[in-house]
């Protein structure tokens, strides 16, 4: 034996220390109801993040049934029917589903979470909004909370989140958006009013009466959504694009044994209404600001 054979043993050891074998490429199939250029951007987006993978989008009308797609593929869906289509098989790769609110989730799952399955809330975190309202409105201690058949789940967790942060929640049943007595009601005994993403509840049709209540009473609506914001709602936390992209690239990046059952996205922003804000003599400081704190709260909880 050639006594340079340990060292070169001991090199080749060194080597494979030092030069971490090559990660394997996966496929990552992108499905949704419905095209767009928006969502053709959103792909090449996440296909020149991740270039060592296979990155497709795929129509849902062209899809057969989810135990058909490989095994060790990767499978992201966007909205609540690509959802209803993946409940139809138990079987099927991992699966990220996007685009999907806790309402939409609950009429479809009630409190099941079928496996190989991670769900990634479209509406903002209650959680966020609360600390959102603390930094807006640290004086304000009493907060509203209107919820109707299919937002009912939600105020159980409201309340403990909202004591957790030293804010006591008034919650008002709103079954007949047609009769604004619980809605007074509501906003009599309290500061300010959090909306949740209830479509039943906050809709073109109820806004302007919801806000015409509350701020008859300088009071403010914070929610449910970046959408309603300019409409006149206060403020809210949202997720743009480039937030769920990274969001979702730090996923795909783990084995999908370590993915949540559910999750809202790491990366948001806010934004705010400055008009509605002068009116009731409300000082803001700028979105950035109001991001950058509540993402301090939260990496330091």
């Amino acid at each position: 034996m050639s006594i340079l054979y340990p060292f070169a043993a001991l090199a080749c050891l060194l080597a494979l220390l030092v030069w971490p074998p090559p990660v394997m490429a996966s496929e990552i199939l992108l499905a949704a109801s419905k095209d767009s250029p928006a969502l053709r951007q959103f792909v090449a987006d996440l296909a020149a993040r991740r270039p060592e993978d296979r990155v497709r989008f795929v129509p849902a009308s062209d899809l057969t049934t989810p135990s058909a797609l490989p095994a060790d593929s990767r499978l992201v869906l966007l909205g609540a029917d690509a959802l209803d289509w993946r409940l139809n098989d138990p079987g099927g790769p991992p699966t990220l589903v996007m685009q999907i609110s806790r309402v939409q989730a609950q009429q479809r799952l009630k409190d099941s979470r079928p496996a190989n399955l991670t769900l990634l809330w479209s509406d903002p975190s209650p959680e966020r909004q609360l600390r959102l309202i603390r930094q807006l409105l640290p004086q304000a201690g009493r907060i509203g909370l209107l919820y109707g058949d299919n937002s009912r789940f939600l105020v159980n967790e409201v309340r403990q989140q909202a004591a957790a942060q030293g804010l006591a929640v008034h919650a008002w049943f709103w079954p007949d958006t047609g009769d604004s007595r619980p809605l007074n009601r509501m906003l009599d005994e309290s500061d300010v009013l959090l909306g949740v993403d209830d479509p039943a509840l906050f809709n073109p049709l109820t806004i302007k009466s919801v806000l015409l209540a509350s701020y008859g009473r300088k009071q403010v609506l914070i929610g449910p959504s970046a959408a309603f914001v300019p409409a006149g709602s206060l403020s809210s936390s949202y997720s743009d694009q480039r937030d769920w992209l990274n969001s979702l690239d730090e996923l795909l990046s783990q084995p999908p044994a370590q993915w949540p059952r559910a999750a809202y996205p790491r990366y948001f922003k806010v934004l705010s209404n400055p008009q509605v804000a002068r009116s009731l003599g409300i000082e803001l400081s700028d979105d950035v600001d109001q991001a950058g704190r509540l993402q301090h709260w939260e990496s330091s909880k």
